[in-house]
């Protein structure tokens, strides 16, 4: 049964030492993207505009680009909670001799310190430092706590703090911020009248409260004397630009009182001179609900006064008069709800982080319908009453005052002071924009509208043309309601799939370790239409870049690489007019560029380069094929090869000196093609002999490229002038699902060679996947050799070109003759991952063989150079179309990203950080589970808005994001919790939902009575091309599968020929969004049962069983039979409270309540196999885990509990049998029997001759037992003499015990028990024997029971006729094996000697064989 900690208290009391040397160092990996507060200043300097981001624990100094763009300048930890935060704006009157802060605007945070600090932000140390700290209550978060809300004056000469409740205090600025920064501080109410509000009796509370009910909701309540409630609100009051700054400032404050239905603004005056407060008056207006205060920027008096429902436009320039001068309605007018106040009022038990709070409960904003959800935007706002959740005023409009708001409905608004004839007043404009509900709100100076969502991803919008267009997101990943942590590739590049927001932004997100990138530089979103990017040097040794080449669709154009990008393209001579395929450098100061008419080679002029020719205009020729299109080129050192398609053909092209500056291309060989290539490669670096260790000696390789096929296949081929073209090795590219079919979109999109202690050659596909193909390990005469087919023979591609194709040089070279050991190497197919659904395109960041290489698919990542399979990393930048490596003497290691049709330059550093990708799903993700099998993610979602089903589970592909199927919960049902459990070699999904409305705990913390559902999944394939997993499948059976691609070489032809897209394929297109042919896996009901009480928690439990809670409950449960479609509760307990967790570790259970109570349970698994009753009070037990029990009914001994499978509720699984003797077998003894195997009477009579072991059985046995196993039958013995216990085991072994009588005063069995202890010490130290398995025999022995007496074992003493003398003396001079035998078993008696024990067991022995 499962036992409690009260009954294990000694154990734990005794583990309780062995933790105190334990410790755990905590790191934050990723800090929280909440962002509770914005404000914005001049923080780094007086000239810039900085935005600061309060995150509850730490503060973000970010800048928002003139893209909208937020970027990040540091992050800084605060080590405890931020309540608040403002800007203190620099003031004239101030004066510093720290020039370093003059001008600069400070930061003033409020935390659970108690104290109000001054920030200031350190250029030099890139953070920010405390200027001073201002003590302004004790640490905590009481309501009574000055510490909660912050207000500056507009002058910024006096702040405002408040408590949750009653309290506030004000303090004034000094003049000189190099001594103290405070020159005045009060309270109010004044410190020695505290007490005096704290006593106030309750009944004058209710009077208050009585009154209020009953005057009309017009006439004002009575004067207070002081603040008797929360304080929702409060600013400063403008005053005239002409007073004086040591004016009386006026504080107005919007109070909640307790038991006022509503709330009320006070205006309170402070004389700096006395450092007094004064109260001044008190506004209330019946109708809506007051919930803040806000001053209008420069217009001398006037507040907005925000009510559910309207604004209030209030003249408040006479403090002691105060009057509404205009009213705009949001919508409806109806009466407050008692909801909203219970909004903002915090209870006597709710103290402290409310923030965090706030994040984690979705609360209902004074909405008619309880139903209805705050944060739809598709709900029917209309008759509803708005509700303003954030403002913000536009910065620098010092004439006409203009904010935008954020409504409870999504909607954003326009209101401005306009003035006329009658007065000010407000004019509010048409819905700007619609999206989602704001906790805060920024207007940049730019235009730039920063918007803060609750629980989802901010925005930055731009207000243009009198609406707000969307710019860009501003990340927030909280909350988090779960998450799971798995290895992808067992390659430990650990990944988080997490559960993020709430409906209906809810999404998945995917955290993985990343490398963080320094942003250098950003252009305007000039260049568009960008399809590839190069960055040349001007000589082969030169250690920077020279040129930086753009190639648009129609449109090409050449930079300079420095400080700033000048556009040189005249001066280098490319083509301008046509888009660039491929381009290099093919020789010092030659640069080549490919397009689809010819190959252009082009001699730079000094204006472009330093070291270019002296001449106005560059120089260039070119090389043309005739009547066909160029498809696909590359340029390497004194190579250029380029490739056609329709027909496809191969040529390889070479540059010839004709005079000073003027060189010629012109062709070295083609040959024709059996298949078109899809991408070709050519190393930078010369590859030497010794790094082909398959290729036979004495062959010349030449020069090495390797290309791509459309078969597809990757290919390592040389050139070798006045050889040919000759493959040097292949690899075919076959990959096939689970099922059998082949993956499609396996075309190589890009290839590179690599080397590091060993070729090998990375292949990105164009459906997002990265292979790996290594050089053979074997000698290339011996490895594979059903694959050494005369290919070449085959394809005739030896066969001699034409003479008006080759040059003069090449007639006639090749020949149809090849030896055998030319054949190619088939590349063995190491690694392949999946990294995207699109094309995958491979930069490296160097010309060297071994240098990392940037993979760019719909993330880029970074390919470690590895020596085995495949090392990458997530790169911490937005998804790319290009990249190119930069260096230059300002940035040596910079890359040039092309994204958001900018140029972005980044330096990669050293440092990590994690990396977050989004996959929005709607509703509210609340689980999230992998499933290995079919590489999918589970996810349990809820909230979701459909007519049949609120909630259900998705099966998501990680890679895409695309739910692949999902199972629906019936209408009204909530999925609650799921796991995975095994049964058998499957994994089935366990769920637990709700079948009840509302809440499922009582305050008391007591479950309420309600019903839930255990259902169990199988999650199935079946086939289809949409998702699922993916498996390698080799197929090297014929010969043309690993042929070369190429095929007899001809002339070109006259006929039109077509120009495809270097991306273009007969099969799959180039979007590359299509994923690969894989199974579809759906979720089947397999079993579904209702239970009393929500089902809250599922755990698995010791692989084959789960854990699964209802209510107070938990029950231990199983599949009998490995059957999905049956669950069979093993056990049951119940807790006082509900039960909200479950988890277990080996036999331990850990069950946590909605109190923070948790509790230990172990579940002792007892699985009777067979019982034998040997009279009235005593059984004998065997089970299924090889252990054998006699049990008797005896008080005197310990009790032991057992447990029965399938217990009733309402039956306790607890008796009082004892266990007084136990052996553990480690072979299961099915059946039972009595029986007669033992020894015969006159072996018993010769043995109590020298009486042996006093049984533990006590005297009460009068029949032996004979123990049987599967397939053996025993009978029982019609002799009752014999008193003998035998048992026969699965392996054949035959075992048998003896219980025999000791005569008075003997001390054969104390000889035998102070033998068998040192016996097996000698044996646990391995000092005398040797034992081929390293057992712990005590263990062994007392595996079930270990505090009960054993029985001896005869093999274990037999060991010590085996020994030799001197072991035997050695054994016999042990101590005890372990303290309860020192302790219990000892004998008092002499010494025992050798003899004596060698005759004692010899007689055993030869008696009982």
């Amino acid at each position: 049964m499962a036992v409690t900690e009260e009954e294990s208290s000694s154990s734990s009391t005794s583990r309780s030492h062995s933790s105190n040397g334990v410790y755990y160092l905590a790191k934050s990996a990723l800090r929280s993207s909440v962002v509770l507060q914005v404000v914005h200043g001049h923080i780094r300097s007086p000239t810039s505009y900085d935005v600061v981001f309060g995150k509850e624990t730490a503060i973000e100094l970010v800048t928002i680009g003139e893209d909208g763009i937020v970027q990040s300048v540091c992050e800084q930890p605060v080590f405890g909670v931020i309540k608040d935060l403002a800007v203190l704006p620099w003031n004239e009157k101030f004066h510093s001799q720290n020039q370093k802060m003059q001008g600069k605007d400070l930061l003033l945070v409020v935390s659970d310190s108690g104290k109000l600090s001054f920030l200031t932000f350190c250029n030099e140390m890139h953070r920010f430092f405390p200027v001073t700290h201002v003590q302004l209550s004790d640490p905590g978060n009481t309501r009574h706590q000055i510490g909660r809300m912050l207000a500056v004056d507009s002058s910024g000469c006096y702040i405002a703090v408040s408590a949750y409740e009653e309290r506030l205090a004000l303090l004034s600025v000094s003049a000189s911020s190099d001594t103290d920064m405070i020159d005045k501080q009060v309270t109010y109410p004044p410190e020695h009248e505290d007490d005096l509000i704290s006593r106030e009796p309750q009944k004058r509370i209710a009077s208050l409260a009585a009154e209020s009910v009953a005057t009309d909701s017009d006439s004002f309540p009575p004067i207070p004397s002081y603040i008797n409630g929360t304080i929702w609100s409060m600013c400063f009051i403008s005053k005239n630009s002409n007073q004086s700054s040591k004016e009386h400032p006026v504080l107005a404050v919007v109070v909640n009182r307790r038991g006022s239905s509503l709330n009320e603004l006070l205006l309170l005056g402070w004389d700096v001179l006395e450092n007094t407060v004064h109260f001044l008056s008190q506004f209330v207006e019946g109708g809506c609900l007051a919930h803040a205060i806000v001053a209008v920027p420069q217009s001398q008096g006037l507040a907005f006064l925000f009510r559910v429902g309207d604004i209030l436009l209030m003249d408040l320039k006479d403090a002691c008069n105060p009057v509404c001068v205009h009213r705009t309605v949001l919508c409806s007018p109806f009466h407050v709800l008692e909801a909203l106040e219970e909004t903002f009022r915090i209870d006597g038990d709710d103290e402290g982080f409310i923030a965090a709070r706030a994040l984690l409960e979705l609360q209902d904003y004074g909405m008619d319908n309880k139903g209805d959800d705050p944060m739809s935007i598709d709900s029917d706002i209309n008759g509803k009453p708005k509700y303003l959740c954030s403002w913000t005023w536009e910065p620098g409009n010092q004439t006409n005052p203009r904010m935008i708001f954020s409504a409870d409905t999504g909607e954003f608004f326009l209101i401005e002071i306009v003035s006329d004839a009658d007065g000010p007043r407000m004019s509010l404009s048409d819905c700007l924009y619609h999206g989602l509900p704001c906790k805060a709100l920024l207007w940049t100076e730019d235009g730039f509208l920063a918007a803060i969502v609750e629980m989802g991803d901010g925005m930055v919008l731009k207000l243009e043309e009198g609406r707000l267009i969307y710019s860009s997101p501003i990340q927030n990943i909280a909350p988090i309601l779960d998450m799971s942590v798995m290895d992808y590739h067992n390659e430990k590049h650990d990944q988080m799939f997490a559960c993020c927001g709430m409906a209906p932004e809810g999404s998945l997100r995917i955290i993985r370790s990343g490398i963080s990138v320094d942003r250098l530089l950003r252009t305007a979103p000039i260049y568009q239409g960008i399809t590839a990017i190069w960055t040349l040097k001007m000589r082969m040794s030169d250690p920077y870049h020279s040129f930086l080449v753009l190639s648009f669709v129609e449109e090409t154009r050449v930079l300079s690489v420095g400080v700033n990008f000048t556009d040189v393209s005249d001066s280098v001579g490319f083509q301008p007019d046509v888009c660039t395929l491929a381009c290099g450098l093919v020789d010092d100061g030659l640069l080549v560029q490919i397009h689809q008419n010819s190959v252009r080679i082009c001699m730079p002029t000094a204006v472009a380069h330093s070291e270019g020719i002296a001449s106005s205009s560059p120089t260039c020729s070119s090389w043309s094929p005739e009547n066909i299109g160029i498809s696909l080129g590359a340029v390497g050192h004194n190579l250029i090869v380029v490739a056609t398609s329709n027909p496809c053909f191969l040529i390889i092209l070479g540059v010839k000196f004709l005079s000073l500056n003027n060189y010629e291309v012109f062709e070295m060989q083609h040959v024709r093609l059996q298949s078109e290539l899809s991408c070709i490669s050519i190393p930078q670096k010369h590859i030497r002999r010794k790094d082909f260790a398959s290729l036979p000696a004495g062959r010349d390789f030449g020069k090495v490229f390797v290309i791509g096929t459309h078969k597809p296949s990757v290919e390592i081929v040389s050139f070798v002038r006045g050889q040919g073209i000759s493959v040097l090795a292949t690899g075919t590219i076959s990959l096939t699902n689970t099922t059998g079919n082949t993956i499609s979109g396996c075309v190589p999109q890009d290839v590179r060679l690599v080397l590091v202690d060993r070729l090998y050659v990375l292949s990105g596909l164009r459906n997002g996947m990265l292979l790996r193909f290594e050089w053979p390990t074997g000698s290339w005469a011996s490895d594979l050799p059903s694959y050494r087919t005369s290919l070449f023979e085959k394809s005739g591609f030896l066969k001699t070109s034409p003479t008006a194709i080759l040059s003069p040089q090449l007639t006639g070279v090749n020949s149809y003759e090849r030896p055998k050991d030319n054949d190619p190497v088939h590349l063995q197919l190491i690694a392949v991952r999946r990294i995207g659904i699109t094309p995958v395109f491979l930069v490296p960041l160097n010309d060297s063989l071994d240098a990392d290489i940037i993979a760019l698919s719909d993330r880029p990542w970074l390919i470690q150079a590895a020596r085995h399979s495949l090392s990458y990393i997530s790169i911490s930048f937005e998804p790319s179309i290009c990249v190119t490596p930069v260096c230059s003497p300002e940035c040596l290691k910079g890359l040039l990203f092309v994204a958001e049709n900018s140029l972005h330059l980044v330096e990669m550093v050293h440092s990590k950080r994690l990396n977050v990708q989004k996959f929005h799903l709607g509703g509210t993700p609340r689980k999230v589970l992998y499933h290995s099998e079919s590489r999918l993610l589970l996810v349990l979602r809820t909230d979701l808005v459909n007519d049949s089903f609120s909630s259900d589970i998705c099966c998501l592909d990680p890679l895409s994001g695309s739910v692949v199927s999902s199972f629906k919960f019936d209408l009204g049902e909530t999925g609650k919790s799921m796991e995975l459990v095994r049964v058998g070699n499957e994994q089935v999904l366990v769920v637990g939902t709700s079948l009840s409305f509302g809440p499922a705990i009582m305050a008391s913390g007591e479950a309420e009575s309600t019903k839930g559902r255990l259902i169990v999944l199988c999650l199935e394939q079946s086939q289809n091309s949409d998702s699922g997993s993916m498996a390698i499948c080799s197929k090297a059976g014929s010969s043309s599968q690993r042929a070369s691609p190429f095929c007899e070489p001809t002339g070109y032809t006259g006929e039109q020929m077509s120009n495809s897209s270097p991306c273009s394929s007969p099969n799959d297109s180039c979007d590359g969004l299509k994923l690969e042919d894989t199974e579809a896996w759906h979720l089947r009901l397999a079993y579904s049962t209702t239970w009393p009480g929500v089902v809250l928690a599922i755990c698995p439990y010791l692989e084959h069983y789960f854990l699964a809670s209802s209510g107070n409950a938990f029950y231990v449960c199983g599949f009998p039979n490995d059957n999905p479609q049956r669950v069979r509760k093993f056990a049951v307990e119940r807790t006082r409270f509900m039960i909200v967790s479950l988890t277990a570790y080996f036999t331990r259970i850990a069950v946590g309540d909605c109190r923070d109570g948790v509790l230990f349970y172990s579940y002792h698994e007892r699985l009777v196999a067979d019982c034998l009753l040997t009279n009235l009070e005593t059984a004998i037990v065997s089970d299924r885990k090889g252990s054998i029990a006699v049990l008797t009914s005896a008080s005197q001994l310990e009790v032991l509990t057992l447990t029965y499978i399938d217990v009733p509720d309402n039956v306790s699984p607890e008796c009082n049998l004892t266990l007084c003797c136990s052996y553990y077998m480690g072979e299961i003894a099915m059946t039972i029997r009595k029986g007669g195997l033992g020894p015969s009477e006159a072996v018993q009579a010769r043995l109590a001759v020298q009486p042996l072991i006093c049984s533990y059985l006590g005297n009460n046995i009068a029949n032996s037992v004979v123990l049987k196993n599967l397939g053996f039958e025993m009978i029982e013995s019609p002799s009752p003499a014999n008193r003998g216990l035998d048992g026969v085991s699965v392996e054949g072994s035959l075992v048998y015990w003896e219980e025999i009588t000791e005569v008075p005063k003997g001390r054969n069995l104390h000889v035998l028990k102070d033998v068998q202890d040192p016996i097996v010490l000698s044996f646990g130290a391995g000092k005398q024997t040797d034992r081929a398995i390293k057992s712990d025999f005590i263990l062994l022995r007392i595996f079930v029971q270990p505090t009960v007496p054993k029985i001896l074992d005869g093999d274990m003493l037999a060991q010590f006729l085996e020994l030799t003398s001197i072991q035997q003396e050695a054994v016999l001079a042990l101590p005890c094996a372990t303290a309860e035998v020192s302790s219990s078993f000892r004998s008092p008696h002499s010494p025992i000697s050798v003899d004596q024990v060698v005759q004692l067991l010899e007689r055993i022995h030869y008696a009982l064989n």
